[in-house]
Parts: structure tokens; C-alpha cells; sequence
């Protein structure tokens, strides 16, 4: 089953801008009503029929946790058809070429479920996963469900992709299913990106993001997202590979250090400045949403 190509917003030079300035964009309504659905069935279908290679965890139906109940899927564009098909769509093509300046090669699917009572994420980068160099990578986030605040929306920090990557310390695991997190200065908020189910929200590498818990009592909040290496990447952690460039053809890159700086928020003259700082964080599974 191949995906239909209906929604179809363009981007614009305000897009470009927005994302330059902000390190973010929404690209609303990108996909059609019809494929969103589509794309809701197929993967509760997937999710429904057993485990697959890459699944965040195994299906447990007695848990408690509801993410263990329906756990995230993870790198289904080397298995299924459907995910490669929206992986490489043309529409995320035109904006990702756009918005980097250059074509950029996919490396990665996931998809969250995110049922009611489902944890969030902490805040975090991409790229200290990714460990793209040179350059950088970029997400698309398909909205599979209208989302707000109260069934897990996404959260972003405007303006944060112009950081080097930070040093992480400990998450609170009661609200968040991963146990790290970035830290932030006073003056710098997270805030909610509230979307249409076939909404895509596109975000830099270094953007500071995360999500809430789903609060709701009753609504999913499922999202199908695609990672994406910038044109002139030599290297990636070795989780990624291999890559898919638009023409459907696969390629190996390199695989990144896994050690390198990141950077500490420091007080001085009043002001939070960050200092640079030797560590050894591992490039490899990546937890984000």
C-alpha cells in the first residue's frame, strides 16, 4: 500500500525564516485527512499483531505502564514497506531540501503510540544521539492525533538550535520514560506545539525539546516521526546506518566518535553563559520523540 499524494503545503520563504530564527516549523496540514487515517490503522495493526526487530520493548498486555502496553516502534522503514514509502515522500523531501539548503539522506522512522496515562520525555537534542559530522540532523513529526497539552503534546524551546549540545544529568522517571534531560537557564521556556493530526512539525538537531504526559483519560497521541542527516554529513552513529538517500538508494556512512565536549550553563554577571566541557557520551540508541 503506497501512500496517496493529497495534502500538499508549500513551503514559503516566512517557513525558511521561522525555522532559521526559531529552529522549528509546522508545515499544517501536510498530509490529507484519509492517508492520516490510513497511516492510524496500519500501525495499530502492526502494533497488535506482535514485536518487531527494533521495538522499544515487547508487547506486555497485563502491565501496568501503559507505554508497555504499546511500547514505540522503531526503524520500521527496513521491514515495511509503507514506512520507507513515507520516509522517502516527496512532500518531506521539498521541505527538508528547503529548510537545509541541500538534499538530505534518512536514516531513521519511529512511531509512538502514546496512550492515556503514558509518560513524557524530558527535554533533549537530537543530535547527541545522532552524532552527525559534520553538520547536523532534523526531524519531521507527523501528528497522527490532534495534540495539545493534555494528551502529551510535543514542547520546544524557541531559538535553542543555535546551542552547542549540553551536558545531561537525571530525569524524573515518574514523568518522563527517559532518565535524562537537559538543564535550562532561567530565561529560557519551553513551550507547547499544539497540532492537527497530518500536521508535520520540522526541528533542528540541537533544538531543546521534549513532550508532556498524556493527562487525557482516553485519547491516544500517536505520532509517526522521520530522521534526516544534512547533505554534507561524512558520519553518524553507528545505530543510524544505513541511510536511505530519495532515490530509494541505501548507503553505509562512517560511524561517528562517541565522545566529544558539551556544554554546562554557568552563572557570571548575573547572566547564563555555557562553558564547554570534556565528556564521553555515547552515540547509539535513540530514545527521543
Amino acid at each position: 500500500m503506497r501512500l496517496k499524494t493529497q495534502g500538499d503545503k508549500q513551503l514559503s520563504m516566512s517557513d525558511i525564516d521561522k525555522f532559521e530564527r526559531d529552529g522549528y516549523v509546522v508545515a499544517q496540514c501536510l498530509f490529507a485527512p484519509d492517508e492520516v487515517e490510513s497511516l492510524r490503522n496500519h500501525y495499530m495493526e502492526m502494533r497488535a499483531a506482535g514485536t518487531y526487530p527494533g521495538d522499544f520493548d515487547g508487547v506486555d498486555l497485563t502491565a501496568t505502564d501503559p507505554l508497555k502496553r504499546f511500547p514505540r516502534m522503531i526503524h520500521m522503514h527496513r521491514h515495511d514497506p509503507l514506512s520507507l514509502d513515507w520516509l522517502l515522500d516527496d512532500r518531506l523531501r521539498g521541505w527538508l531540501t528547503g529548510l537545509m539548503g541541500r538534499e538530505p539522506s534518512a536514516v531513521q522512522t519511529m512511531l509512538y503510540f502514546k496512550p492515556a496515562g503514558a509518560r513524557g520525555q524530558a527535554l533533549h537534542q537530537d543530535n547527541f544521539y545522532l552524532r552527525i559530522q559534520p553538520g547536523t540532523c532534523i526531524a519531521a513529526w507527523l501528528a497522527l492525533d490532534d495534540c495539545d497539552e493534555e494528551n502529551g503534546c510535543m514542547q520546544v524551546v524557541p531559538e535553542s538550535h543555535v546551542l552547542p549540545l549540553l551536558c545531561t544529568e537525571r530525569a524524573d522517571t515518574g514523568q518522563s520514560f527517559t532518565d535524562v534531560t537537559v538543564p535550562l537557564p532561567k530565561d529560557m521556556m519551553p513551550f507547547p506545539v499544539r497540532m492537527q493530526a497530518g500536521d508535520v512539525l520540522f526541528f533542528g538537531g540541537s533544538l531543546i525539546h521534549g513532550s508532556y504526559p498524556n493527562t487525557s483519560s482516553d485519547r491516544f497521541r500517536r505520532s509517526l516521526i522521520g530522521h534526516y542527516i544534512s547533505g554534507e554529513a561524512e558520519s553518524i552513529g553507528g545505530f543510524y546506518n544505513p541511510a536511505y538517500r530519495f532515490d530509494g538508494s541505501v548507503v553505509e556512512f562512517p560511524v561517528s566518535a562517541t565522545a566529544g565536549p558539551c556544554g554546562v550553563w554557568v552563572e557570571q554577571d548575573g547572566a547564563s553563559r555555557i562553558e564547554m566541557v570534556a565528556t564521553a557520551t555515547a552515540a547509539g540508541h535513540d530514545p527521543h520523540e
